[in-house]
């Protein structure tokens, strides 16, 4: 039996603008055909593994044709496989979604489109600039900006479309604009009407200039816009003074480098306005042998404690104990110790109460939290399981047994480096393009570096650095960078924190200057 191909729209760059369904056809997908002009971090929600073909489509030039693409379409469905064509913007405007969906009707392969926000709109939105207002324009137009206005017979109306439609939306028009503008007022269009040319609507690098159609080619030679942009003409474009409402966040125009596994704790950033670059540099594995780790949970009843280090010890542990034919019934008696606030959630949401926070989330705020109130700072007698990472410090394990306390340290899970190559995050850093990075361990350090090769560093050198802690920011200082941004505790709602008074503290600079 053939498979099924869904088109879908992937939206103009935001990953937030991805709609649920196309999110969900995404998640199940077997192939995923994808194009240029979309943001490739949308990728990183397929949780299985899929076969990715990457389909060009880049200012004309083309990794693959539109021929190719369509005989892949109907290969892989021929072959029973769940296919997503991912396209940017809406695969029905401008973006040849109704050619490949006629193929696969001459072929007989079940197909759906799943519509997709459109550039058109969506850049404009994002520029401050409602394509439709009562009191400037009741209609608008999209128009494709690429046709060689010179031949002499258009598809473009252009006598009709100068002066019949309140806002013009044209896309892909940068190289043309000149021809455009011309076109207009000699159709019968006001040279003083307002301009906007939008670049990377949406997107961290998002560009508006404004003028109005006998400026505004200028502007765009100046300032060096290249494609892809969205010109908007119309007196809708006046409101834009008054609704740019992304450029005042305060991370408006940062990319945040993301090097851990998972990203949930840095959507405030989000919020505030930068974009979010996941580039995973570790992975959380379970360790080669659990045999130390079974064996203690086989006597868990002789601990007087349980201590937590991190979400994934408790993810972990909860995990083997399961698999171990144990509950947490079997916990009754022990006490838990959780460090960090998101730790303590996670071991509340299986129904166990926490019986200590330490108020430093790190080795030296357990320590306090064994020892503060005794008047000798005597832990006989006292025996404590801590399961963590494979590699982690020794300071709190090593403490406890100068203080007479017994305490075994086994692996719960391990972090390793993934298969992944650095090509397109080095070509985002050589640009320009990240503004922060943020390190949550060592090993996320050192693991960039590693897959970065040679000219690590140096690609680092301008961007500004977070470290989660002091033992993450010494790593990265001995390696000869700067740590700008470091939170007083060692969480990842600390960092966000810090990088979003960062942000503030900058956006006022920038205010001022």
């Amino acid at each position: 039996m053939n498979g099924k191909v869904y088109i879908v729209g992937a939206g103009p760059g935001d990953v937030g603008l991805l709609t649920v369904k196309g999110l969900k056809c995404l998640q199940r997908a077997d192939v995923v055909v994808y194009d240029f002009h979309l943001n490739a971090q949308v990728l990183n929600y397929i949780s299985h593994d899929a076969e990715f073909i990457y389909a060009g489509k880049r200012g004309g030039q083309h990794d693959m044709t539109q021929d190719r693409i369509n005989q892949t379409l109907v290969e892989k469905a021929k072959e029973g496989k769940i296919i997503c064509r991912l396209k940017g913007g809406d695969p029905f405007v401008f973006g040849r979604g109704g050619e490949e969906a006629e193929v696969l009707v001459d072929e007989g392969i079940e197909f759906e489109v799943i519509p997709g926000i459109s550039s058109s709109v969506a850049a404009a939105a994002y520029a401050g600039i409602p394509l439709t207002h009562r009191a400037y324009s009741s209609s608008f137009a999209v128009v494709p900006g690429y046709e060689d206005v010179t031949k002499k017979e258009s598809s473009i109306d252009w006598a009709r479309l100068a002066t019949g439609v309140g806002t013009i939306v044209f896309l892909m028009t940068v190289k043309n604009i000149e021809q455009v503008c011309k076109k207009l007022t000699e159709n019968g269009r006001k040279a003083d009407t307002p301009v906007a040319v939008v670049r990377w609507g949406t997107r961290a690098d998002q560009t508006t200039l404004v003028g109005n159609l006998t400026t505004i080619t200028d502007l765009v030679k100046e300032n060096e816009i290249k494609p892809p942009a969205v010109m908007i003409v119309g007196d809708v474009v006046k409101l834009r003074e008054k609704l740019k409402w992304i450029e005042h966040k305060p991370l408006f125009g940062h990319r945040v480098l993301v090097t851990r596994e998972h990203s949930s704790g840095f959507e405030l950033l989000e919020e505030l306005g930068a974009e979010i670059v996941e580039f995973h540099t570790i992975q959380i594995v379970p360790p080669d042998d659990w045999s130390e780790l079974d064996a203690a949970i086989d006597k868990i009843d002789t601990y007087n404690w349980l201590i937590f280090t991190s979400v994934n010890g408790v993810k972990f542990f909860f995990r083997r104990l399961r698999e171990r034919d144990r509950d947490i019934r079997d916990l009754k008696g022990v006490k838990i110790c959780a460090v960090g606030s998101k730790t303590a959630k996670i071991i509340s949401a299986y129904g166990i109460n926490v019986d200590l926070v330490p108020q430093q989330f790190n080795a030296e705020g357990l320590i306090e939290a064994f020892t503060v109130g005794r008047d000798k700072p005597d832990l006989q007698g006292m025996k404590i399981l801590l399961p963590r990472a494979e590699i982690a410090r020794e300071t709190f394990p090593e403490k406890i047994r100068k203080l007479g306390g017994e305490i075994d340290v086994f692996t719960a899970y391990k972090t390793v480096k993934p298969e992944v190559h650095g090509k397109r995050m080095k070509r985002f850093l050589k640009a320009g393009k990240i503004s922060i990075a943020t390190f949550t361990s060592a090993s996320t350090f050192n693991n960039f570096i590693d897959i970065m090769g040679d000219d690590s560093l140096d690609l680092l050198k301008d961007v500004t650095i977070a470290a989660i802690g002091p033992v993450t920011a010494q790593a990265i200082e001995n390696a000869g960078l700067t740590v700008s941004i470091m939170p007083g505790r060692a969480t990842v709602d600390d960092m966000v924190e810090e990088i979003k008074n960062w942000g503030f503290h900058n956006k006022t600079r920038e205010n001022r200057s």
